[in-house]
């Protein structure tokens, strides 16, 4: 954690002063993350012998078993920021590793005890390492580019115009994953990029070497249509901090704004609206901007979350763009998004939804929560979204 930053200059996530579960487990799992490993030793010694207490003929072994994929989990986590990979606090993702071995390991002795079961349990537990490492050493760094392609009426088939949508940088430190970003936006060579917020991490809001390191990778970026980007979760994109990153940028921030594309016979509407805790604030906001604007017209909406779906598709948008929920981040078979941080829960968790004639595109961002959170990504790859302008379908 870098030395300037501080508790209590992270606000609450909800407009009425209060937080969510997921923004207070942050911070409680962050001040925990303050503590070196090595101090829980009696942590680690009491979850090993409490595994161990089932396999009465089988003890040593079952300690044995505990203790070294706790070890082993734990050289995982340490050695992530020392291959400048991910910068997240070792305690309580480790805490959570061991106790889930540790209550895999004593259920195990109830139902299936002998040598067999010890067998069988070890093997779980190194694949649950196994899924842990993949999770914080290889995911993270996978981007995966989605293709989609945005309809309009008319729009003549020789005429070709792409868009980049990144979302979720979370910049922490330089990564592979920035530099991989970078390759990207250079071989893809979009026409227009479109930026939907949170560009620092929880954990380095208040970092100067963050902020210029995010600005430096911002400054990379190049599109001939321009490059436009609303702001991210409050807590996240502070009003005090963006604007010394964007300064002198060619970015063009739409606070509440909209910018007018002429392409040809053919235009194209930017509609940026800041995401504040006031909904209905930004519902307000998003009607004033519409009202305001010419008719006829493509309406592309730039907004960090989900959230104002259901309204935007009622007031004319055609295409709504966002990230936030990282797809949820950590992701289960078959179940999906474990937490989303949207209003809307899972109803809109990562992708390409239909609300009426609206298209809405949840992006899986890039980047990773901070403070006590794991830095892991698990069956939600980093995700930019290539879009291409196209006429509708011949009949």
């Amino acid at each position: 954690m870098h030395p300037r930053f501080r508790y209590d200059e992270i606000p609450p996530d909800h407009e009425d002063g209060s937080s969510s579960w997921v923004h207070t487990a942050l911070i409680l799992t962050g001040r925990l993350g303050e503590v070196h490993p090595i101090l829980l030793l009696p942590v680690w010694v009491t979850l090993t012998l409490l595994a161990s207490l089932t396999w009465p003929d089988l003890r040593p072994w079952a300690a044995a078993s505990v203790i070294s994929v706790i070890v082993a989990d734990w050289v995982m986590l340490a050695g992530l920021p020392r291959t400048r990979r991910s910068w997240g606090p070792v305690t309580p993702p480790l805490l959570g590793l061991a106790l889930v071995h540790a209550v895999l390991t004593g259920a195990a002795g109830w139902i299936i005890p002998g040598r067999v079961g010890l067998t069988v349990v070890a093997l779980i537990n190194a694949l649950i390492t196994a899924v842990a490492i993949y999770a914080t050493w290889v995911e993270p760094f996978r981007i995966q580019v989605t293709c989609q392609n945005l309809q309009v009426e008319g729009w003549p088939d020789d005429k070709v115009i792409t868009f980049l949508h990144i979302s979720d940088i979370h910049f922490e430190q330089l990564s592979r994953r920035e530099d991989r970003l970078l390759d990207l936006v250079r071989e893809l060579q979009p026409d227009l990029l479109l930026l939907t917020g949170d560009y620092l991490n929880l954990s380095s809001v208040y970092d100067p070497e963050a902020q210029q390191g995010v600005r430096r990778l911002l400054s990379q970026f190049r599109a001939p249509l321009g490059i436009y980007a609303v702001t991210g979760s409050p807590v996240v994109d502070v009003e005090t901090v963006i604007p010394e990153i964007f300064e002198g940028l060619p970015i063009r921030w739409l606070q509440d704004d909209v910018e007018t594309l002429h392409l040809g016979e053919h235009s194209l509407q930017l509609i940026g609206v800041r995401n504040t805790y006031h909904e209905e604030r930004d519902i307000a906001t998003l009607a004033s901007l519409i009202d305001g604007s010419a008719t006829g017209e493509t309406r592309i909406l730039l907004y960090h979350t989900p959230d104002l779906a259901p309204e935007a598709a009622k007031m004319g948008i055609s295409l709504y763009l966002c990230g936030h929920t990282h797809g949820g981040q950590i992701r289960l078979p078959f179940y999906g998004a474990v937490a989303t941080s949207s209003r809307w829960g899972k109803r809109y968790e990562q992708g390409h939804y239909e609300e009426g004639t609206m298209t809405l595109y949840v992006c899986r961002g890039l980047g990773l929560e901070g403070l006590g959170a794991p830095r892991a990504r698990l069956l939600a790859a980093p995700e930019i979204v290539l879009w291409r302008i196209l006429g509708p379908p011949q009949p």
